[in-house]
């Protein structure tokens, strides 16, 4: 008999356990192997279009807030609650629907989601075409409940179907996609802005119909094998989860939220300076420029998803690499801010870093717990995510308010915590299970 001795990840050494798992897995409708990929087309982009349209929804509105402001009469502050709201709900909102999807099934969550999520869009135009505010952020928070049941719930899904390389791979698809998201957002909202201001608010739903007839369709959900545990037996086994990898999982969770905190704030920073003298640059040539370091995220994303496979030591290189050079990158911005092409490019190298981290810790958090319990920590993990990504720009408007080189050495030092969480805490097997 083999040992079957647990590491200090939790899983246990390979043997006959693991092949009689893998061969569960795919009677079950998960895919394995090279083979899974094949004919996966359709599924592969339906998976994508879900965090493709949770970004079109809140990024396409950052270039017309100041169109907002003047339209309905609110203060900057109150601008940015459009972002703001919707992130902080999402954020609150994935736990909960993370658990739903656990006890029912993933797909009865996102169906519903996505239909939230695009009905609260039209709702917020009509509210925008109104000039009433009041009716646009409400129709905002409700759309941040809607997103909380889409991209979250799509990965732990993703961990359910696929299996060794093809999960792997898929989930750095879905990072990519995400990160096209953010590229041509910014572009979308300016040019459907020379229609009218709040045309984004009404473009968006469409996005959305096109990922739920996806998601309905092409989506094929493994047949659950168990019945749903009940909430006392659920709650112990997510603790029993976080009690054994409590320590690489927070650290991963933490990790992961600081790069897109990073991400989002060094955007927002670039977005800001690049209205400003002496480069005077809005509008879509502005979504253009940044553009730039996104789609170095973008590719390096789908890239590593599809190298690393399920190399768990090969993972914890490529994330200290990621890690180290945008830690080197932000640190030399310090100085050499003021030379905008040198900037970007310094921030392309950081985000290139970013993209061979999140697809790492995508595969590694989706794998460290069975199927029954799986949407309940993709969603924590998600969770963070987006509160990262909503606190970023108040925290760095209130940096840029001191000094420039108070925001690189805060997001330097930020980046180099993340590279000793992941040297000191995170230490994946040979190969991740």
């Amino acid at each position: 008999m083999q040992n079957t001795k647990q590491r200090p990840w939790g899983f246990a050494r390979r043997g006959h356990s693991d092949h009689h798992k893998a061969s569960r897995a795919q009677s079950s409708g998960g895919h394995s192997g090279s083979g899974a990929g094949k004919g996966r087309t359709g599924e592969f982009l339906a998976f994508a279009s879900v965090p493709l349209t949770l970004v079109l929804g809140n990024s396409m509105l950052v270039p017309v807030l100041p169109e907002l402001e003047t339209a309905l009469g609110v203060s900057n502050f109150q601008s940015s609650l459009v972002i703001t709201l919707f992130s902080v709900t999402a954020g609150l909102f994935i736990p909960v629907l993370g658990y739903l999807s656990d006890r029912f099934s993933r797909k009865a969550v996102m169906i519903p989601s996505l239909i939230v999520y695009g009905a609260a869009g039209v709702l917020a135009g009509f509210g925008a075409a109104w000039g009433s505010y009041p009716v646009v952020i409400g129709a905002r928070a409700l759309q941040g409940i809607g997103a909380a049941g889409t991209a979250p719930i799509a990965m732990a899904l993703i961990g359910d179907t696929y299996q060794g390389g093809t999960e792997t791979k898929a989930l750095g698809l879905i990072e990519a996609s995400n990160g096209a998201g953010k590229v041509v957002s910014p572009i979308l909202g300016s040019l459907l802005a020379l229609i009218v201001w709040y045309a984004s608010f009404f473009a968006f739903p469409v996005f959305c119909l096109l990922s739920l007839l996806g998601v309905i369709f092409l989506i094929h959900e493994p047949d659950k094998k168990k019945s749903p545990q009940k909430l006392g037996a659920y709650v112990r086994n997510i603790l029993k989860v976080f009690k054994q990898k409590g320590r690489w999982l927070i650290s991963s969770f933490v990790t992961g939220s600081l790069g897109l905190f990073t991400l989002f704030g060094i955007l927002f920073y670039l977005s800001d300076i690049l209205e400003k003298e002496p480069y005077n640059i809005d509008g879509v040539m502005k979504g253009l420029v940044l553009a730039i370091p996104l789609l170095g995220l973008v590719v390096t994303s789908y890239t590593t998803g599809a190298l690393v496979k399920k190399n768990g030591k090969l993972m914890r290189k490529v994330m200290l690499i990621g890690l180290a050079g945008s830690t080197l990158a932000l640190a030399a911005c310090i100085w050499l801010y003021g030379n905008i092409w040198l900037f970007i490019s310094l921030l392309t190298l950081s985000s290139i870093g970013t993209g061979l981290l999140l697809p790492c810790l995508n595969t590694m958090i989706t794998g460290s717990v069975e199927k029954s319990g799986r949407g309940m920590v993709t969603s924590l993990y998600s969770s963070l995510r987006f509160l990262g990504v909503a606190f970023g720009p108040p925290l760095f408007e209130r940096m840029m308010s001191v000094s420039n080189e108070l925001v690189f050495i805060v997001v330097s030092g930020l980046s180099l915590a993340g590279l000793a969480l992941v040297f000191f805490f995170i230490r994946p097997p040979r190969e991740v299970s």
